[in-house]
């Protein structure tokens, strides 16, 4: 009788103090249904009780009834104490679902301590498959940002945050097939893990970048300072709203509404505030990647239609660029400098007495589908290409990386990768900001000595890099100078062996290998703490479908594509200028064929088996250029080797190997193709040394040059 008249008052009081939001329906039959949610904080049980349209049995832990306030609050439920790591305990839960009650679970066991998801315990799954109990997924949102969560000092916290309840579909985990019950319990609690990170996914908000920033500066205050960059000034929320509004405003003078602007910066604060700030304005950011040349800058001006460019005198001059933009033909230029001269007083009066105070009524933020960039392909295969990127599938892809990897408030990124790349963009610019990270912009990754000390100095804990970079930073390293870092994350390019280990002998760290594409916002697939394979790229990101397509004379996996939210809007091309073409493939509308053969075993995780346009057809067989140069790499592990094609009238095609062993010769690679068990016709038999690679301004290898020297040698 008490726990009637006190439900209707608690959830009153919840609701006037926390402005509890409940989305998402409840299924119409609750026979076996197992109601699974992230654990927040200690007020996560109490919300459940009491806005769930449903009277469930509670699962928690046994130390939690030895809380006298918890054992009080928990008097107003039905509940059973368990321990999650054991077996027997696991079979009461099973006895109760069976029984036809409804039961809640937190799947992690123990409250969060980053404000991501943490280790999810086999048991709750175990008990899904052995019942065949209809799952309920439920995000609890908010509740980590209370005094009632376990959240480090430095995360903001409130008394009374708006909290939100996201039930989510239902679904079912199937009783996995393995010989052992071992086995069966890890299969299950792996499938338990993705419904998880697919329930953290799927809640996110659909907003624009500028209201994204808005969202995040209200969490985590506006004195936060979060972004360094070599002015060696660090910038609150405040700052980069300032610089966002007074640069948006600046250039929506300057530009038309939807325009496509052109952006040469380096990684700076303002370049990050001047994406957010054209978003807020209606004008579209385009990433020019100023490494490119003046041809490849010129085709992307055409292929977008930029007419306006915004950069800056003192990186024109700095970076020795002037002779590149004087060539650019059919664009203006807007200078900083000028910009911020020409602020007159009623821009400083604005800027200070309404955009600051109340943002989302002084921009025009539009809306979530519309374009939020464009990036360009490295040029690596040809002309680059614009992709067009979206508000919602940039935000898609924070998410997606925030629902598997436990980023926080604590965490410090230090981003060299330019933001003109996409992985740049989205993980060392967005993520961190929209996330409440530090981060620090530097200008170039090629600065092998100072991005080792950066990191000592500043006590990073997130690296992010190509496999080129980090082998580099690894060598001119001190062995104690990423002693704080947590994570190194390598994406871009295939991560070489010999950097793998050399980070492993010299750091003890374990590189984090990722894969994706531009047109994928980047991130497809990522190795991280809870599920890694070595030698892969990891399990694809919640949200994304895949298929792989066969390839004639290639046995092993499939053409991969792929199709999700974080997929780009389409492409803009040098030969139909401003067209948007959406993707399309074999696959169908929607899809994007990846060019890459791709192999996705049993567990999920994918390898990557090679780039259809680096096969050779040699003597009628179809041979992998990344197995030659791996080859090459086993043979000189010292060395840098890059290997492309060049035609021969006897058999087709050749193999050329450039490299940077000057001693390397064709017994040590024959010798090392048979300890790989590789064959004969993937060791090249044409061997060009040279001083270094040619690379692009990503760090990539630059095929398109090596192709040139190959048909040259």
């Amino acid at each position: 009788m008490l726990r009637t008249l006190l439900k209707p008052l608690l959830r009153a009081i919840a609701q006037v103090l926390f402005r509890v939001r409940l989305t998402g329906d409840m299924p119409r039959h609750t026979e076996r249904l197992l109601i699974v949610a992230n654990h927040e904080s200690f007020l996560d049980g109490l919300l459940l009780g009491l806005f769930l349209p449903l009277d469930p049995v509670f699962v928690v832990h046994t130390g939690v009834v030895k809380n006298p306030l918890l054992r009080a609050m928990l008097s107003l439920v039905d509940y059973l104490a368990v321990d999650p790591t054991s077996p027997m305990a696991m079979k009461q839960v099973v006895r109760l679902i069976e029984s036809g009650r409804p039961v809640v679970i937190f799947p992690e066991g123990r409250i969060t301590t980053t404000g991501s998801l943490m280790k999810t315990y086999d048991g709750p799954a175990f008990v899904a498959a052995r019942t065949g109990a209809t799952i309920l997924p439920v995000r609890i949102d908010g509740a980590s940002r209370t005094f009632f969560s376990r959240m480090s000092g430095d995360y903001p916290r409130r008394w009374f945050p708006q909290l939100r309840l996201a039930i989510q579909p239902t679904t079912k985990i199937e009783k996995p097939e393995a010989p052992t019950a071992r086995e069966r319990r890890r299969k299950a609690g792996e499938a338990m893990r993705r419904i998880m990170q697919t329930m953290i996914f799927n809640s996110r908000p659909q907003e624009t970048l500028f209201e994204a920033l808005l969202d995040a500066t209200e969490i985590h205050g506006r004195k936060r300072r979060l972004v360094e960059d070599l002015k060696q000034e660090e910038y609150s929320y405040s700052d980069l709203l300032k610089m966002a509004l007074a640069l948006g405003r600046m250039v929506e003078k300057r530009t038309g509404e939807g325009e496509r602007v052109g952006v040469l910066l380096p990684n700076l604060a303002p370049t990050m505030g001047l994406v957010f700030g054209m978003s807020a304005f209606g004008r579209i950011p385009a990433m020019l990647n100023y490494t490119a040349g003046a041809d490849g800058m010129q085709a992307a001006c055409v292929a977008a239609q930029v007419r306006t460019i915004v950069t800056s005198r003192a990186f024109i001059e700095q970076a020795k660029l002037a002779d590149k933009l004087e060539a650019l033909e059919g664009v203006d230029y807007l200078y900083l400098e000028d910009l911020k001269a020409d602020m007159g007083l009623a821009d400083k009066l604005w800027l200070v007495l309404w955009a600051m105070p109340f943002p989302r009524l002084a921009t025009r933020i539009g809306q979530p589908d519309d374009a939020a960039v464009v990036l360009f392909t490295s040029g690596s295969e040809g002309k680059p290409k614009g992709v067009v990127l979206s508000h919602s599938a940039l935000l898609a892809n924070v998410a997606q990386i925030r629902a598997v990897v436990d980023f926080s408030v604590d965490d410090k990124i230090l981003n060299a990768l330019p933001l003109f790349h996409s992985f740049g963009l989205t993980g060392g610019g967005l993520l961190p900001i929209l996330t409440g990270a530090h981060v620090f912009l530097y200008p170039s990754p090629l600065h092998y000595r100072v991005i080792p000390e950066l990191a000592y100095d500043r006590a990073c804990t997130v690296l992010l890099g190509t496999s080129t970079f980090l082998g580099n930073y690894a060598k001119h390293a001190h062995p104690y100078d990423f002693f704080r870092l947590r994570y190194v994350i390598a994406g871009a390019e295939k991560l070489a062996d010999s950097v793998r280990e050399l980070w492993f002998d010299k750091f003890g760290l374990r590189i984090f290998e990722g894969y994706g594409a531009t047109e994928t916002a980047p991130v497809m697939a990522v190795n991280t703490p809870m599920a890694f394979r070595r030698g892969t790229v990891g399990q694809f990101l919640p949200g994304m479908q895949h298929e792989l397509v066969r390839v004639p004379g290639i046995e092993r996996g499939g053409m991969l594509h792929v199709k999700g939210p974080n997929l780009m809007s389409g492409y803009l091309k040098f030969d139909q200028p401003g067209v948007l073409q959406p993707p399309s493939s074999e696959a169908g509308d929607g899809w994007y064929e990846t060019g890459d053969i791709v192999d996705v075993d049993e567990d999920g995780f994918v390898r990557i088996v090679g780039r259809v346009k680096r096969f050779a057809k040699i003597a009628g067989e179809m041979v992998s250029l990344e197995v030659a140069e791996k080859i090459a790499a086993a043979a000189s592990p010292s060395g840098v080797h890059a290997v492309s094609t060049q035609p021969d009238a006897s058999k087709g095609e050749a193999l050329v190997l450039f490299t940077t062993d000057k001693t390397l010769g064709r017994d040590a690679l024959v010798a090392a193709a048979k300890a790989q068990g590789a064959a004969e016709l993937a060791v090249p038999r044409k061997i060009v040394a040279v001083d270094s690679l040619p690379l692009l301004g990503t760090g990539k290898t630059d095929y398109v040059t090596l192709k040139q020297m190959a048909a040259e040698a």
